[in-house]
């Protein structure tokens, strides 16, 4: 029996490594604060997070904590991203749009439970990373635009929830008119530079109920120039 080369073994090696910190991540970070959906925290365990940072931030990947990303943009800590996941109530069969593509982490965890994701990035070189990254790792269920998520991406819409991974000042009204009757937007909303509270938008017999999900904070919401 030949043995296997060294490469490969330091491959599994690796691989078992960042197996075994996702397992931990899930843990100690994310069912440790209360996040109980078992499609959450299965797609959780099986995204490879470090994939889709830069190789200068592998080594922190699964740290409870943002990241840079590079373009002045972070990827959210792990427990952020399960959170506004949970909080959609996803399921197989449902159609998502995700404001803020970034490095394509939130859009992989919910490639993972529902039916077709739709992600929009303002930042050209960020957007087409994601793009590459995401497609390199089998995800043929994440269609990705460059543009400004102000205006949704209205072609594929209505949609089941909406995620937006960036403070806005205030609802694009773009989206609520992209969100199906049930569905749900989760963003945060507040000032630049400053703490922000996440919103969760729930579209009931064509009204919007609004409520207060606490104190977050994200990077700004970026707009082309008008």
């Amino acid at each position: 029996m030949k043995s296997l080369p060294i490469i490969l073994i330091l491959l599994l090696f690796q691989n078992n490594q960042y197996k075994e910190a996702r397992e931990k991540m899930v843990k100690t970070q994310i069912v440790s604060r209360g996040i109980t959906d078992p499609l959450v925290l299965d797609a959780m365990r099986k995204v490879e997070r470090h994939l889709l940072v830069p190789n200068s931030q592998r080594g922190n990947a699964y740290a409870d904590r943002p990241l840079p990303i590079g373009d002045g943009q972070t990827i959210s800590q792990p427990y952020i991203v399960a959170y506004m996941t949970e909080l959609i109530q996803p399921k197989k069969g449902m159609k998502v749009l995700e404001i803020g593509t970034g490095s394509g982490y939130q859009a992989a965890v919910l490639a993972e439970i529902v039916e077709e994701v739709y992600t929009v990035e303002i930042v050209e070189p960020l957007g087409k990373r994601a793009e590459k990254d995401l497609k390199g790792m089998g995800y043929e269920n994440i269609h990705v635009k460059i543009g400004d998520g102000y205006q949704g991406w209205p072609e594929n819409g209505p949609y089941d929830a909406i995620l937006v991974t960036a403070a806005a000042e205030e609802v694009p009204s773009p989206l609520v008119d992209q969100l199906k009757e049930g569905g749900r937007i989760i963003i945060p909303i507040g000032p630049r530079g400053k703490t922000q509270e996440l919103i969760r938008l729930e579209k009931r017999k064509g009204k919007i109920r609004e409520t207060n999900l606490g104190a977050v904070r994200f990077v700004p919401f970026t707009r082309d120039s008008l």
